[in-house]
């Protein structure tokens, strides 16, 4: 029998489990597997069958046990962030409410382009036991279910009804994950009756492989437009994105700028593709960014768009730049390329931007042009220098932000995500080390932050466990979602946490009253309906789940806790309260839509609207 022809019977479940554990690819010289391992919350639906096949590659495959689907979602999110999506880590859920608690990190995954694998817990397909526990029926439609809601929300989706369909559905999944265009979560419905079913599989299915992320080189034309039009530039930019990381081209990006001296402010899926330091780095652009970079984007006449998906933020709803600038994308996504009537250049950043840089030849942005934008940025560090230092309001989130980072270390990760706390970072982190920023707002998920903190601690430890994860996460987030404080504890996985309390949601609060509305709902002390305000003892909560925990007054005491926090061997979580009113950045915002009520009797929220309305004037109108 040729070696073509040799088979081995496995289930449906052993087949899968197998099949991850021979995938392979190289890092920086370093063989390793691809699929880091997986997060599981074990149920009827998947212990049976998966749970027994995971068992038996436990070594390979190392499967941590989630709190919350949800949180372990986030948590894989954090962990192929960290390793820029080169790896990645597999979620599996019961069928039913486990599975469809994966949604919002579905969600997540896909908005960011983060490749994740759910193999999640299905009804049966012989359906001989229906109704089944936990089965969502629909009457007239017996193929749907809740795994069905995962089509928008998945990058690939397949429901495995017979042990053969893995053959071609694993290695579709697989391309499209480590597709640097098509990147982000692959779905798998495992039916209860099929993952234990039995098949002859061809040997060579499970034959090691080493994967390669590709890397798709400039259409020769697209390169010459793109060469032709920044040649004419008088007032060049580059907005660099996160697919800059991701194509772990941040030398290429440096060169570029330096050679032909083009200012760059970054996204904050960008946030740390520069150091702080760096003379062309005008800071962060948008909604949540820098007057600096707003006072550049306003001025620029042509845009260099790398590895972005020009998301509103960014681009303050599409206001943030003259609406005769030009633009060019340059994204290993046709989608994200073509936006706004950009002049597209589809292709991997890396090799796009080296091209570009030889292709430029001499040319150089205007000297007058360099020097107002370095100019606006010493303004800005100005201003971040006074918005963070203590003393000058009441607690702030920029003070805490302040202190961690003067005392943190150069290649220490820093994770935070919904609410005020990504705009606070965005704007006064300053950048120690290249890719040690990690801001969700993506899809701006309340409950990432510890989670996500989980899972980036994770692969950091695979990769430099002497550096710390900080987590940053105001009161309402923690809330929501906290339980992944106790397994990182369990993992001995380490986290610093700074649990900054407002009293609430203080963000949408002072959204709800920059439209003119009164505050309602959002901070405890203004919802009619807490008769009974009791204050949140969160550092014993943080104790009770096995962390060492301890809140300070002010962020005075905020220095000598962090010191405590980094020489800790466990999770510490330093609480701190914080003023919901006047800590905020008031610099450094772009016009963002939102939508105002257009008839009210509030003569303030009126007024509101006719003032957010004339912000409309500059929007840029695009497809």
């Amino acid at each position: 029998m040729s070696s073509a022809d040799q088979t081995i019977r496995l289930t449906t479940a052993q087949a899968i489990i197998r099949y991850l554990a021979s995938q392979y690819i190289v890092i920086d010289g370093h063989e390793q597997r691809v699929c880091g391992g997986g997060f599981a919350i074990f149920g009827h639906g998947n212990v049976t069958c998966l749970g027994e096949a995971l068992y038996d590659h436990r070594a390979e495959l190392p499967v941590y046990r989630g709190q919350n689907e949800q949180s372990m979602g986030f948590a894989a999110a954090a962990y192929t962030k960290q390793h820029l999506r080169q790896r990645f880590m597999f979620c599996t859920a019961s069928a039913g409410p486990g599975t469809a608690n994966l949604l919002t990190a579905a969600a997540l995954a896909h908005a960011n382009r983060l490749p994740m694998l759910l193999l999640c817990g299905d009804t049966f397909i012989t359906r001989l036991p229906d109704p089944v526990l936990q089965q969502m029926e629909h009457f007239n439609n017996p193929t749907l279910g809740v795994n069905d809601a995962f089509k928008s929300v998945s990058r690939y989706w397949d429901r495995i009804t017979h042990p053969a369909q893995i053959i071609q559905s694993l290695p579709s999944a697989l391309a499209t994950m480590l597709d640097p265009a098509d990147s982000g979560p692959a779905f798998i419905g495992l039916p209860q009756d099929v993952q234990g079913w039995a098949y002859d599989y061809p040997a060579s299915l499970f034959e090691k492989k080493i994967h390669r992320i590709r890397r798709q080189g400039p259409d020769v034309e697209e390169m010459a437009d793109a060469v032709a039009m920044l040649r004419t530039a008088k007032r060049p930019m580059i907005i660099a994105g996160g697919g800059v990381q991701y194509a772990r081209a941040v030398s290429e990006l440096t060169a570029l700028a330096e050679r032909h001296a083009i200012p760059v402010v970054q996204t904050i899926a960008g946030r740390a593709n520069m150091l702080e330091t760096h003379p062309l780095n005008i800071g962060p652009i948008g909604v949540t960014g820098s007057d600096s970079a707003n006072a550049v984007a306003r001025k620029a006449d042509v845009i260099v768009a790398i590895g972005t998906r020009l998301q509103d933020f960014t681009t303050g709803s599409w206001t943030a730049f003259d609406k005769d600038a030009r633009i060019i994308a340059l994204n290993a996504a046709r989608h994200d390329a073509g936006k706004h009537q950009s002049l597209p250049v589809v292709a991997d950043a890396k090799l796009a931007m080296a091209e570009l840089d030889n292709s430029l030849e001499e040319y150089s942005a205007p000297t007058e042009w360099v020097a107002f934008a370095k100019d606006e940025r010493t303004k800005w560090n100005a201003y971040v220098a006074d918005n963070v230092r203590i003393g000058n309001r009441p607690a702030s989130y920029a003070q805490a932000i302040g202190v961690v980072n003067a005392h943190c270390g150069t290649r220490d990760r820093v994770v935070v995500a919904a609410g005020g706390l990504p705009a606070e970072v965005t704007a006064n982190w300053r950048t120690l080390d290249i890719g040690t920023v990690d801001v969700e707002f993506g899809f701006s998920c309340m409950g990432y932050e510890i989670a996500g903190g989980w899972g980036a601690r994770i692969a950091q430890m695979e990769q430099e466990p002497e550096a710390d994860t900080i987590v940053f996460v105001g009161d309402g987030s923690y809330l929501l979602m906290n339980s992944d404080i106790y397994s990182s504890v369990l993992s001995e996985k380490k986290l610093i946490i700074l649990m900054l309390d407002n009293g609430g949601f203080a963000v949408i609060n002072k959204l709800q009253n920059n439209t003119g509305n009164t505050s309602f709902n959002n901070l405890i002390a203004d919802n009619p309906t807490v008769t009974n305000p009791v204050t949140v003892d969160f550092e014993a909560h943080a104790r009770a789940m096995g962390a060492v925990a301890e809140t300070v007054a002010n962020p005075t005491d905020l220095a000598a806790a962090f010191a405590r926090a980094k020489a800790s061997k466990t999770t510490y979580v330093i609480c701190m309260k914080v003023d919901a009113y006047e800590g905020w950045t008031t610099q450094g915002h772009a016009w963002w839509e939102v939508g105002t009520p257009h008839i009210t009797d509030n003569d303030s929220v009126r007024a509101a609207h006719l003032e957010q309305e004339a912000g409309r004037l500059l929007q840029r109108k695009g497809i």
